[in-house]
């Protein structure tokens, strides 16, 4: 017997919501960078604690998206100050260790990859999931009904969050796989780390 709430759903709009999400929340960020950052210099492999982390930080900023405590947390600049501070610190440690990482090997693939926690640290203080999650549920209404649209849309999202993340990694340990010359790995590995911190800098100007 289908559920009453997910009944009323119009499973039909939730391909808009899916092109908006890709572009929106797929777009390079320091989530996103960093992902493929530590691909390339450790590896899939090496990185699904990493990418577990960075999943569940994102997940936690859709619900409180979506149970519109987004407003209340912005509002408290400590709060805020603190989460980008402790954010950019982790990221400029983990750009450091991606621009020195040496190229990934059978042996050497998820030797001091970053971890569970950082992931989740990321996820969750990242400013631009923030913005960006909240434009995004905001853009379409896939039920008239508050409860069911909200809902169907931390469905969809939920999953857009698990694809695009875990893209982003493979596109990184793709590159590195790809470049079989020992110095292009370093050059990727220096520009993808250049590329976080960049990221994160607008981010948080932003």
């Amino acid at each position: 017997m289908p559920d009453p709430i997910l009944a009323l759903v119009r499973w039909g709009a939730a391909g808009g919501l899916i092109v908006t999400s890709a572009a929106i929340m797929g777009s390079p960020g320091p989530a996103t960078i960093s992902l493929t950052a530590a691909g390339s210099a450790y590896g899939v492999g090496g990185c699904w604690a990493y990418l577990s982390g960075v999943i569940l930080g994102t997940a936690v900023v859709l619900l409180a998206v979506a149970a519109g405590i987004t407003a209340a947390l912005l509002a408290i600049p400590a709060l805020r100050v603190v989460l980008i501070a402790v954010s950019a610190a982790y990221i400029l440690w983990l750009a450091y260790h991606v621009a020195t990482a040496p190229p990934v090997t059978a042996e050497s693939e998820g030797s001091d990859a970053p971890t569970f926690p950082g992931g989740l640290l990321i996820g969750i203080a990242n400013p631009k999931a923030w913005v960006a999650i909240a434009a995004v549920f905001a853009s379409t209404r896939l039920a008239d009904g508050a409860q069911a649209d909200a809902i169907a849309k931390i469905a969809v999202l939920a999953a857009m969050i698990v694809a695009i993340c875990t893209a982003w990694l493979i596109v990184g340990a793709f590159l590195a796989r790809t470049l079989r010359d020992p110095r292009r790995p370093r050059i990727v590995n220096v520009s993808l780390a250049a590329a976080l911190v960049a990221s994160t800098a607008l981010a948080v100007l932003h």
